[in-house]
């Protein structure tokens, strides 16, 4: 066990943190917890790179911890009426069919590289950006609302079309 994964298990263990605070209404906390993980996330990798940590546990868990937070996010901002479940449904669906298709893949015997997309690195950066935005104009009453129904556009947008590009790489992928 290195310190970048134990970073990033720890980035796991506030997920459920930071949805308490949302479902109670404490805003400036869920802020704070999702900018801690953000920070963490950042960290965990720069010790991975800089001091040669990188493992294929950390390679796994990195990933998940980042999923695991921004799904549970958005879950929650839409179980309180803070975001409209459509997006939330668009953020999840996405992540379940890319899910879906690597697990396909496998039990056929034809597995995958996962390589992300260049449009999936800008909806993911999207999707932090806006969750952030969201936590911040909550927490310090922003009167954002004009950039938050900007964002919500932005963000279905770019996660449509990433899943669509995924779903033509697998599909391509399945076929040759």
């Amino acid at each position: 066990m290195t310190i970048p994964n134990l970073i990033t298990i720890l980035r796991l263990v506030l997920v459920p943190v930071v949805v308490v605070m949302i479902n109670q209404g404490q805003w400036a906390a869920a802020f704070g917890i999702f900018a801690l993980a953000g920070i963490s996330d950042a960290v965990d990798g720069f010790i991975a790179r800089r001091f040669d940590m990188r493992t294929e546990f950390g390679a796994y868990i990195d990933p998940l911890a980042d999923k695991a937070l921004l799904v549970s996010i958005y879950a929650a901002l839409s179980l309180v009426n803070v975001l409209p479940a459509w997006i939330t449904i668009i953020v999840v669906s996405r992540d379940l069919m890319i899910f879906a298709a690597i697990l396909v893949s496998r039990l056929m015997e034809k597995p995958m590289a996962i390589r992300p997309l260049l449009i999936s690195k800008l909806n993911t950066a999207a999707q932090i950006a806006f969750a952030g935005l969201v936590l911040a104009a909550m927490a310090f009453d922003g009167g954002l609302a004009w950039i938050i129904s900007i964002g919500i556009w932005v963000v279905a947008f770019l996660t449509v079309v990433s899943g669509v590009g995924y779903l033509g790489r697998w599909l391509r992928h399945m076929a040759g």
